[in-house]
């Protein structure tokens, strides 16, 4: 049972690579099942046995992803400032940069940009320095802030890997950390 297991792992892992690679070389788009069954030295029919297509398995690995980097989020430390949880991102963002460089770079996914812009959101709105009042005006005023604040981020995270991610993780947070502080302070 375990090695069953394991074989399916390592299928759908191969798959998930073999996509990325192949987004590095071309558009989604233009990327057919057996070139992803190729590279990954896959059959077709293993493709159809863990996907339905393409877009379920590109589909898949952004929520993957996205359910990493929010179970990082809720297993850190609650008293953690925005410093220390942008640390947290930019490491997770650099140890899977390929993923990342292909899904927000020139070849990158505009869905994948919308749901990484609403786990930002998400993050955001749990944030009680962020609340307003109890009026509509206010609540409005707090989503304009929340809007801003994760378009800004991923601008942000888009910039690094666009150049090629410059700066390491730590100074990337200290500026994010900087930003959003000031920017919270400033309400």
């Amino acid at each position: 049972m375990l090695k069953i297991d394991r074989r399916i792992r390592k299928s759908q892992e191969a798959l998930k690579k073999a996509v990325i690679e192949l987004m590095l070389e071309k558009d989604f788009d233009q990327i057919t099942i057996q070139d992803i069954a190729d590279r990954a030295d896959v059959s077709r029919r293993t493709l159809y046995l863990h996907y339905t297509d393409k877009f379920d398995l590109l589909d898949k690995l952004i929520e993957e992803h996205i359910s990493n980097i929010r179970e990082i989020c809720e297993s850190s430390d609650d008293a953690a400032g925005y410093t220390e949880m942008g640390l947290v991102w930019f490491e997770y963002f650099e140890t899977h940069s390929m993923f990342f460089s292909v899904l927000l770079g020139s070849k990158g996914s505009v869905f994948f940009r919308g749901r990484f812009l609403e786990f930002f959101l998400g993050e955001l709105e749990k944030d009680n320095s962020l609340s307003g009042g109890s009026d509509k005006d206010s609540a409005n005023i707090r989503n304009v802030d929340i809007q801003f604040l994760g378009s800004a981020i991923v601008g942000v995270v888009e910039w690094w890997f666009k150049n090629g991610q410059p700066l390491p993780p730590d100074v990337m947070a200290q500026r994010i950390g900087n930003l959003l502080e000031r920017n919270l302070e400033a309400r």
